[in-house]
């Protein structure tokens, strides 16, 4: 009875709380949640180290000392720096995700987009196709 109350006490506080939310600000905050796409000329951006075994490893490891904090050491998300920010890391095994062309993933990280910073000045450009190319062997 205690968890029926409970559930019945939070559908309320949810209904209350989404009533006070204008449907202006509903309809953008699901355009925010809906992605993150890059311009159609990024598609353009070919990766010189597709396929790049050796790429993959420099990757990983510049990955995990730079991104996992926020995407997770499995790049779902769930990064302990991550847990925090709005809107939350993006789950980098999702088919979605992996949709994306080379160039786009690249362009991302380059430009960057809050709360995820741009890493052109940190990354050499080898080592943005090499993290690129570490994201497309995690995938599911």
């Amino acid at each position: 009875m205690k968890n029926l109350a409970y559930l019945f006490m939070l559908t309320v506080f949810i209904v209350a709380v989404t009533a006070m939310v204008s449907p202006k600000k509903m309809l953008n905050l699901r355009i925010i949640q809906k992605g993150w796409v890059a311009p159609k000329s990024a598609d353009n951006n070919k990766n010189p180290f597709s396929g790049n075994e050796e790429a993959v490893k420099i990757g990983k490891k510049l990955y995990k000392q730079n991104c996992a904090i926020c995407h997770g050491n499995k790049g779902v998300g769930d990064g302990l720096a991550g847990m925090s920010l709005k809107p939350k890391p993006s789950n980098l095994t999702t088919a979605e995700f992996n949709k994306q062309t080379d160039g786009a993933i690249f362009w991302k990280l380059t430009e960057g987009k809050s709360p995820m910073p741009s890493y052109k000045t940190t990354f050499s450009e080898k080592q943005r196709w090499q993290i690129v190319n570490y994201l497309r062997s995690i995938k599911k």
